[in-house]
């Protein structure tokens, strides 16, 4: 069975945006180390997943980012690897590696992890992943905790009907502030 990985940044209040989207709070001056850590952990991805609401600026930042020589290799990769978009209105359907998928969540993902292939990772938006988590979908949770806090905005967690135990298995922090956390759901 296939893995599927969340990535996202959070604050260290657990926000993963502004109340009115804004990502201005992210920390951007990664160094090697981090980069190298990404790296790893995207290395046996061969399927993202996003939701409508992020797969704009996601496809398209990676698309802008392609020639710079300092993110160059891993925009290709991200270019490169199939995705998927979950979305319930159109979308378009030019972006390359790309398919659209409105079909029932759940039913969609448990097929997808059944499925031949590596890891898949899911990047957001918000209401997305949040779905995911509710429906017990990530098998492990790579929270990137930026050194700030927002008092208000958009949550992954804001849905869940019930605790979602969780068990550190890794954690790490980086000279840029980020403190990489690796969690796995305590299925027991």
């Amino acid at each position: 069975m296939r893995n599927l990985k969340l990535q996202m940044q959070i604050t260290v209040d657990s926000f993963v945006a502004g109340a009115n989207g804004e990502l201005d709070w992210m920390v951007w001056d990664w160094d090697d180390e981090l980069k190298n850590y990404v790296a790893d952990l995207t290395a046996p991805v061969d399927l993202i997943l996003l939701g409508r609401n992020l797969a704009n600026g996601f496809i398209d930042a990676w698309d802008a980012q392609v020639d710079d020589p300092e993110t160059g290799e891993f925009a290709r990769k991200m270019i490169d690897t199939p995705k998927i978009v979950f979305s319930s209105s159109p979308a378009p359907t030019e972006w390359k590696n790309t398919s659209i998928v409105t079909a029932d969540l759940t039913e969609e993902i448990t097929k997808l992890k059944t499925a031949d292939g590596g890891d898949i990772i899911v990047y957001g938006g918000a209401g997305f992943v949040s779905s995911l988590i509710e429906n017990n979908q990530i098998d492990e949770y790579h929270l990137f905790v930026n050194p700030v806090a927002l008092g208000k905005g958009m949550t992954i967690f804001g849905e869940l009907e019930e605790n979602l135990r969780l068990k550190l298995v890794n954690s790490k922090s980086f000279s840029c502030g980020i403190a990489a956390l690796r969690y796995e759901p305590n299925r027991n």
